[in-house]
């Protein structure tokens, strides 16, 4: 997530400005030709361009606004995780108790029931990050050619690779005892896998009346919602903007970038030796801002494809395991993650 309050030029230059390397050319040579083949057919009317012009910039709005959608939605299931969390993290520090049972049970006993539930419950944060990484095949970094190459090199350079070195400390053997962790990563959907085992452990903890029947459903109902964030959040990711409107709008723009120079170039040639020149640049500026609009819906529909347009879904883990440790009374915690060079991950 980029967080400086303003995208400025040079951010858009690093985003988009390679795309001049192939504009400028192709403008040059649409000049050269209706300066010098004398072919008047290649001077397209500007009229039916700009048709073409409207209509993609409609299909653009429509695209970017269905990304944003899919971004937004995003973060706010990922809020709604937050808030779950530390429900789960308060309830079990208050519910698990000896009051239910008439065996006395040492505090260290029952702290120890209620670290096990929390840290359970942070492995199935990080894990479920983690899932949600996983590359389709549909997003930019499994693409072949340069898109795919480029991709990788961004989210080296300005996503996942700036918290390569501090992502080793979130491992899930951290959170989960080495059985456990053993038994769990034969599993495909771990994340599914680490809330049943939530639900099999307060199963247990009933057994032994350290919880009542009501606070068993309250609990419950929490995994339940977790269930719900987890499946609103899989959805997101395994299923993209349906491709007629993502494949169609980069054909479209195509088509209007090939055919712009053939009718704009024409419009300064009254203006003298002069007009040539400055048709160049302004062409490629106005071809390059529908392709600037055009990326922006691109990369935004998949928020979780480890770019720096992504949620930051490792602040808030970060965010959540602080609170929970707290409230476990823990002050030995991890630093909160920080934005480097203007993304927070």
């Amino acid at each position: 997530m980029i967080v400086t309050k303003n995208f400025n030029l040079l951010r858009i230059i690093r985003f988009a400005g390679h795309h001049f390397i192939w504009l400028i050319p192709l403008v040059i040579g649409v000049a050269l030709i209706q300066e010098y083949s004398g072919w008047e057919w290649v001077k397209v009317p500007f009229q039916p361009i700009s048709l073409v012009g409207t209509a993609v910039a409609f299909y653009l709005g429509f695209k970017n606004n269905q990304s944003y959608d899919r971004l937004w939605e995003a973060r706010k299931v990922w809020g709604a995780v937050v808030n779950t969390s530390r429900a789960w993290a308060s309830n079990v520090k208050h519910f698990v108790t000896d009051q239910h049972t008439d065996n006395d049970v040492a505090d260290a006993e029952l702290n120890q029931y209620r670290k096990t539930l929390i840290y359970r419950h942070l492995a199935w944060l990080y894990a479920l990050r983690s899932q949600l990484l996983i590359p389709t095949e549909w997003e930019h970094v499994s693409q072949k050619g340069m898109v795919g190459k480029y991709a990788n090199m961004r989210i080296q350079k300005y996503g996942l690779g700036q918290i390569t070195d501090e992502i080793t400390r979130a491992e899930l053997h951290t959170f989960l005892d080495a059985e456990e962790y053993e038994n769990l990563k034969k599993f495909k959907n771990m994340s599914t896998q680490i809330i049943d085992k939530q639900a099999e452990n307060l199963k247990l903890l009933r057994k032994e009346n350290l919880i009542d029947d009501f606070k068993l459903a309250q609990l419950q109902t929490l995994l339940n919602e977790l269930y719900i964030h987890q499946g609103k959040l899989e959805r997101i990711k395994k299923f993209p903007l349906p491709r007629q409107y993502g494949s169609i709008s980069f054909i479209f723009v195509g088509i209007f970038i090939v055919l712009l120079p053939f009718g704009m170039i024409p419009l300064f040639h009254g203006m003298g030796a002069w007009g040539l020149f400055l048709s160049i640049p302004l062409t490629a500026l106005v071809a390059w801002v529908y392709l600037v609009m055009e990326l922006v819906g691109d990369y935004s529909e998949n928020p979780f494809e480890g770019s720096a347009n992504d949620i930051p879904m490792y602040s808030l883990c970060r965010t959540i395991e602080i609170d929970l440790r707290e409230m476990l009374g823990e002050t030995d915690l991890p630093p909160a993650i920080e934005a480097k060079n203007g993304i927070l991950m």
